[in-house]
């Protein structure tokens, strides 16, 4: 089917057909819906080549991946981002262009894609507190959105964050109820700026129970299983171990399980872990029920609305900065329990 047929099944006129299937601001939602259940009813796919040259847009978004050991992007968190991302490009008619490169040619990719005109619109990935790339961007004058925050940088720009240091506080906090004085933190690497703002919602916690910040039982690395796992047995050996741990990822809180069943300690009951849980696809916290008592929001959601927020930016004639910060959900699992007694 192409646009003409379409547009005479809903009896609308091509032009309208066409804008509401791009996410153009004029057109309502009811006739937006209408026409998006209409193109998937009869399976229509745009001409890409002829909008391309009708609208002169690459009818592309780009993704540009810095080439890093250190990288927080290369997991599984990021992929249920480019999935949830590329639903919403695929109903638009848009492709995703993902690029790999050197750490050093990154800023020199921006400027690339840009002046060929070989991308619409860029989202940024994994912000740092003082993030060069923003200010760069903003100077090329191409609509980008960025995925998180970085709290350093004065440059005005559009954005979509989970509100990290209340999430990791609410967490902080469930666990001081539950009686927990001697809480440690595993948390992600502190030059990223999602990490600095978890690392402050702990420390606020502890703050409002009069409880001193212990570096001893404070860790920052790559959110990975091994770290995880490594960073409890650390832990474990402290003079005063800690009797629950917060961790920022649901990756590192499998280690720490593995780490407590290898010295016959029973999650929930010897040691209590709370984690950040980013509801991803292919791990998901239990079936039926939490395994892990967490701290939720899912990434899978997050770039399904930076896709949305960035196309809408693009397809604004007078574009505004958009920001959304949404909240976490505290889920309650097995892991963690009142402090013991005998602790």
């Amino acid at each position: 089917m192409n646009l003409r047929e379409l547009s005479e099944r809903l009896n609308l006129s091509q032009t309208t057909v066409s804008r509401a299937l791009n996410g153009y601001p004029e057109v309502n939602e009811a006739t937006r819906k209408r026409v998006a259940d209409a193109a998937r009813l009869y399976n229509y796919r745009p001409n890409i080549r002829a909008r391309t040259l009708a609208t002169g847009r690459a009818m592309s978004i780009g993704h540009i991946i810095p080439f890093s050991k250190q990288s927080e992007m290369v997991n599984i968190v990021f992929a249920d981002f480019i999935a949830g991302a590329g639903e919403v490009y695929s109903t638009h008619g848009y492709n995703m262009s993902l690029s790999v490169v050197r750490d050093e040619d990154e800023l020199s990719a921006y400027r690339g894609v840009a002046e060929k005109g070989a991308v619409d619109g860029i989202i940024v990935h994994s912000p740092a507190r003082n993030d060069p790339r923003i200010a760069f961007l903003a100077d090329l004058d191409i609509p980008f959105l960025v995925h998180g925050r970085a709290s350093e940088v004065t440059t005005p720009y559009s954005w979509l964050d989970v509100n990290n240091t209340r999430a990791i506080e609410t967490g902080t906090q469930y666990l001081l109820d539950l009686g927990h004085h001697r809480i440690g933190l595993i948390n992600g690497q502190e030059r990223m700026d999602f990490a600095q703002r978890r690392r402050d919602g702990y420390l606020s916690a502890l703050r409002s129970a009069g409880i001193a910040a212990d570096e001893t039982i404070m860790r920052s690395g790559e959110m990975n299983e091994p770290y995880g796992y490594t960073s409890t047995l650390d832990l474990l050996e402290n003079d005063s171990p800690p009797t629950a741990l917060v961790t920022s990822s649901i990756v590192p809180a499998l280690g720490i399980r593995r780490a407590l069943e290898e010295r016959g300690l029973k999650m929930g009951r010897d040691i209590s872990v709370l984690c950040y849980d980013d509801e991803i696809s292919y791990l998901p916290n239990g079936c039926d029920a939490p395994i892990f008592t967490a701290m939720r929001s899912s990434v899978r959601n997050a770039g399904r609305r930076c896709a949305e927020m960035l196309i809408e930016q693009i397809n604004s004639a007078t574009p505004e900065l958009r920001t959304e910060l949404w909240d976490a959900e505290l889920v309650i699992g097995t892991s963690t329990g009142p402090l013991l007694s005998s602790v």
